[in-house]
């Protein structure tokens, strides 16, 4: 397959980057403004720099990585490529709050379209992404999408309607989660350790609770309480977040996320 990129930011070359280890026949064609970026990502992956109207000509999947704020533009110049090709790839969309209609009236109504919305930990093959396709899409087409991804990410199809908000937890969450690694070592660090020792404590903590949440079977709750013994120390950490309002704080980002992914698309 050769897989063109439009945009090789941190969400692009994450994606590029998960694409190359796929074990799959593969080129690689990437674009970005940034020319230095362009060309370091290029060199470590092993693929090609190309201009956008080589890629729209040969490529069979092109990724867009740019902001939504400049869907317009990027589409008319792809547009422009289209006119003059004989070449009809199917265009994966990262762009957030663009939905797959928006995108389609900004290309046409016979542009294949696969909607995704990933997390950047793809890039070490353990992201999630959800996605979408519109009717253009063939299932063949949808099948050889999730071989490129299926190594580096849990896949989840999704009706559109819910991928935004789906992207305020999974897109959107891994930002949370590093701020909370961060405060656990911040925690750790006033109460006598290094902030580098509390680091390593507070990233295998959450790796290891996390993997026993996805392996046990058990809720979060069951798993909270399990650690909790009566009049110790984890109940007091329990009792000093709910009285701080934890759950609601985080409850609140992930809805602040929502409602600005759906300004995204306006």
């Amino acid at each position: 397959m050769k897989i063109g990129f439009i945009g090789c930011g941190n969400m692009g070359g994450a994606l590029a980057t998960a694409v190359n280890n796929a074990n799959i026949q593969k080129t690689l064609y990437l674009l970005d403004k940034n020319e230095e970026l362009q060309n370091g990502l290029a060199t470590k992956l092993n693929a090609n720099t190309a201009a956008l109207k080589e890629i729209i000509d040969s490529a069979n999947y092109v990724f867009i990585g740019v902001k939504p704020q400049v869907a317009s533009i990027v589409a008319s110049e792809i547009n422009e490529c289209l006119s003059s090709s004989n070449n009809n790839p199917v265009f994966i969309s990262m762009m957030a709050g663009i939905n797959t209609t928006k995108l389609e009236n900004l290309l046409s109504n016979s542009a294949k379209i696969i909607r995704i919305m990933p997390n950047t930990p793809v890039s070490v093959n353990k992201g999630m992404i959800l996605y979408c396709t519109n009717r253009n899409v063939t299932q063949a087409e949808e099948d050889n999408f999730v071989k490129m991804l299926e190594e580096s990410s849990v896949l989840s199809k999704l009706d559109e309607s819910l991928i935004d908000a789906g992207c305020a937890v999974s897109g959107c969450g891994p930002a949370f989660v590093y701020m909370f690694i961060d405060a656990l070592a911040k925690g750790g660090e006033k109460s006598g350790l290094t902030y580098d020792e509390a680091l390593v404590y507070a990233t295998q903590t959450v790796i290891g609770a996390s993997t026993l949440l996805q392996t046990s079977n058990k809720t979060p709750e069951e798993l909270k309480n399990a650690v909790c013994s009566p009049n110790g120390s984890t109940i007091e950490g329990v009792k000093s977040l709910e009285e701080n309002s934890f759950y609601n704080v985080v409850i609140n980002a992930v809805e602040k996320s929502f409602i600005r992914t759906k300004e995204l698309g306006k």
